[in-house]
């Protein structure tokens, strides 16, 4: 009996060892995540994410509107940042692809299934954790666009429009593309959670729901020139940062 209790606590003391072991490298995983994201993306420039499911195929609608946006938007010189992988995912990099000079960029991650890249990147980073790809997701962009998708696109549409309900991210706007598909959804925030308290009527207001690109378009200009005037306004105006922002909508001829 002394025996077999001595092998279950040598057992457990080794189980919790392992786990320990295990915490720590995953500390150096995350850290290593974060590091590879800002060395990579820090120098970016204005760019707009799209968001939307890996399991759209090419003859639906709604890839060939992601590939069309980011077409339109890489013409006008922003570059076009995607969770790297197929569907809506590639057709955003794949129409951001068609221009030179403009970055398609797509941050993959380790998934047993569905996320392999694809093929229409300029740069490819791979992630091991959602919660890290996510951050970069959001941190180097000026504008969100979200196409129709399954979890992972409901949870980045949530995880925005929360970043910016709290002003985590300031100056930053969030296009939903898709009104058939999203309806419902806006209708259920709208009867649910505004009527309920769970948000304020204002908040509602924080999602653009368009099927116009060129409506879309000219929102994210507009966002950009309200992002370098709050920069300036709150004495950032002599960060690198700010001065890529400005010279890039001079540049454009955004600036009015």
């Amino acid at each position: 009996m002394e025996t077999n209790k001595y092998k279950k606590d040598e057992l457990a003391k080794k189980y919790a060892k392992d786990i320990k072991t295990a915490d720590v490298w995953s500390v150096f995983k995350i850290l290593a995540d974060f590091i590879k994201g800002f060395d990579e993306l820090g120098e970016l420039g204005p760019a707009v994410t799209i968001f939307g499911s890996a399991r759209t195929n090419k003859s639906d609608k709604y890839y060939k509107k992601a590939r069309k946006l980011s077409s339109m938007l890489a013409k006008k010189g922003f570059n076009i940042m995607t969770g790297g992988g197929p569907g809506i995912m590639e057709a955003a990099n794949r129409g951001a692809h068609e221009h030179k000079n403009i970055e398609s960029i797509g941050l993959n991650i380790d998934l047993p299934s569905e996320q392999v890249a694809n093929p229409y990147t300029s740069k490819e980073l791979t992630f091991d954790y959602f919660f890290s790809r996510k951050v970069m997701l959001v941190k180097y962009s000026i504008a969100y666009v979200i196409f129709p998708g399954g979890f992972g696109t409901l949870d980045e549409l949530f995880e925005s429009l929360t970043l910016i309900q709290t002003k985590k991210v300031t100056g930053v706007k969030l296009f939903v593309v898709g009104v058939e598909f999203y309806e419902p959804l806006i209708k259920f925030i709208k009867e649910k959670l505004t009527k309920n308290g769970m948000i304020d009527k204002d908040d509602v207001e924080l999602i653009c729901l368009s099927d116009d690109l060129k409506f879309v378009i000219s929102e994210i200009e507009k966002s950009l020139l309200e992002q370098i005037k709050m920069l300036r306004k709150v004495g950032l105006g002599h960060t690198k940062y700010y001065k890529s922002l400005l010279e890039f909508s001079l540049n454009q001829n955004i600036e009015k």
